[in-house]
Formats: structure tokens, sequence, C-alpha cells
């Protein structure tokens, strides 16, 4: 069977959901091979054998955490020549996609960004997306050269596989621009508790109709008591009652999660472009004319300012 690389998505050697979730897709096409890079690339070689990887390729160096990109690029094409593979795979971040599409442009071959799943096909793997601010979904594969794949976080379950994850060392030369761009300061994230915007299972968002910062604590509760992620909308965002690194659209993230909460949110196709693919879709807005009751699979019609309260007691209610 032909091997397929994987980037691990990783901080300090744990990995983080979406890669495992790309590894049982990676299944579904030929033998996941991992690739590891920076500090702590050695330490993931369990979580990724029990979960598919045949064989981890790992490297690290100084170049990955001073310099921005153009390193993991070199490192990528060096385990590319290593593994000939018959598909490249990337979890879909910011980061990542510029990755692939350099790695994409080195190698000839073609990119699929945002992938929402991955299945085989007989001239090789075929990609579902989400087209047209996800009016369309559609299904595609990369024509000429090796296929690069990203894919977006909650696309598929984390199945555990167990598998030899043999590890190997990945000889990388670093080529003369990949020091052209120097990190000079990083700034940890203040942490919220709650898990990442765009990896959560469970999103609750807040829009117009929280009329105010002072008020999104309201939204702060559901989410907590979901052990979920909290969204916003642009509108929100614009108005300052929320940071845009938790806006959900167009111009922010594109979120799809398991469940997706929106609250006070018309359903303006700039944000409906973000979490259309979610897989359930749940609208609480006074206006039962609003776009958003469209798309969602159940829809609250009511002040949310009376019905996201009662819904929080009642979750905490059932939980304890």
């Amino acid at each position: 069977m032909a091997e397929v690389l994987v980037y691990v998505d990783h901080v300090d050697g744990a990995v983080r959901k979406p890669t495992l979730e790309l590894l049982t897709l990676a299944r579904r096409i030929g033998e996941p091979v991992a690739v590891a890079l920076g500090a702590g690339a050695e330490a993931t070689a369990a979580v990724l054998a029990e979960h598919g990887a045949v064989k981890v390729l790992t490297a690290d160096a100084p170049e990955f955490s001073d310099y921005l990109v153009v390193p993991k690029v070199d490192a990528l094409q060096a385990a590319y020549d290593a593994v000939s593979p018959a598909a490249v795979l990337f979890p879909s971040s910011a980061e990542n996609k510029e990755i692939g599409a350099r790695l994409a442009v080195r190698i000839g071959s073609g990119i699929i960004t945002d992938a929402t799943d991955l299945e085989a096909g007989d001239e090789g793997p075929v990609a579902t997306q989400a087209a047209f601010a996800a009016s369309f979904t559609t299904k595609s594969r990369v024509s000429k050269g090796v296929p690069v794949i990203t894919v977006k976080p909650n696309s598929a379950p984390v199945e555990a596989a167990p598998a030899a994850g043999t590890v190997e060392a990945l000889a990388v030369t670093f080529g003369a621009l990949a020091n052209g761009t120097k990190v000079t300061s990083r700034t940890p994230r203040e942490s919220t508790g709650r898990p990442e915007l765009t990896e959560a299972a469970i999103v609750v968002s807040g829009g117009r109709g929280v009329n105010g910062a002072e008020n999104f604590h309201i939204i702060e509760a559901l989410a907590d008591s979901l052990g979920a992620a909290v969204g916003a909308s642009r509108a929100a965002v614009d108005a300052g009652w929320y940071p845009h690194s938790n806006q959900v659209g167009q111009t922010g993230k594109s979120v799809s999660p398991q469940l997706y909460i929106a609250s006070g949110i018309s359903g303006a196709i700039q944000h409906r472009a973000g979490m259309q693919t979610s897989k359930t879709i749940v609208a609480i807005n006074k206006d039962a004319e609003a776009p958003i009751f469209d798309l969602v699979d159940y829809g609250v019609v009511g002040d949310l300012f009376a019905v996201v309260p009662q819904l929080t007691d009642e979750i905490k209610a059932r939980k304890g």
C-alpha cells in the first residue's frame, strides 16, 4: 500500500487533535507516515503510532523555531524525496496552508485546501470541500503530481489503530531562503481554559443581538456549561464586544464543530461561510425571519436573554 505523508501539528511533543483526525483520513488512502518537526518531535511517536502511523520521521533544529515557514518546507521536501508518497496531508491552518502551497510549487503538484472529507479514488484521493461561502459541496482531486491537501479540523473522528510507529531521523538541508524571515519575539496567548476555537467539538457564538460586551458573559456561561469554545460574529467584533481572534466567518476563523450554537446572530453570508459545515447547528434569535434559520437543524425563536440562561441552567442541572 502506498505511503501518505502526514504533517504533525504539535506543541513540544503534545500532538494536537486535528493531526490525529488526519491519521484517520490518511488510512483510507494508504499507510500514514508522520512528519514531526521541532522541539519534542520524538516525543510524538507513541501517540502517533497508537493512531496509525507506521513510521515517524523526526527532525529538530533551531531553524524551525527561529524562522518562519521555509525551514519547514525544506523538511517536508526532504520527507517527500525520502518517501515518494501518494499524497501529503496537513491540518488546515494559516501557516500549514502556506507550507503546503510552497511544497506543492516545489514538487510541481496541485493543492486542495480546507477539505472536509477525504476518500480513495481510482485516480487518486478525492477531497470534499465547501464552496461559494459553503453554499455548495464539491468533490475534487489533484490532476497533476502528488496531491497536497489541507483538511479542516473536526472533519473525521479520532480512531485508535495501533501501528509500528518506527522513529527515523529525517536529514534536512536548509536552503538559502530558510533564514529569510526571523522570529524576533513571541507572546504566549492568554489561556481562557476553553478549547481552541477552530478545534472545538462545540462552539457557542454571540452576535449583534448580545447588545454589548457586558452581556457576553451569558454566551460564555453557556459555553462553559458545555465545555465549548466561544465565537463571535463580525458585527460583535467590529463593535468591540469581543476579540477578533474569536471571530467566526469569512474574514475570521472557519469552524466545523459537531455542534454550533448561534445566539443573536442574523446569519449573514459572511458568517455562514465560516460555520456552515458544522455537523449540527442551533440558532436562537427573536426574529423569526432571520436568514440563520434557513440552515439550522434546530431553531428557537425567542429572546436570547431569556432562552440562553434557561438553557445553561438546564445543562448544569442535567450534568450535576
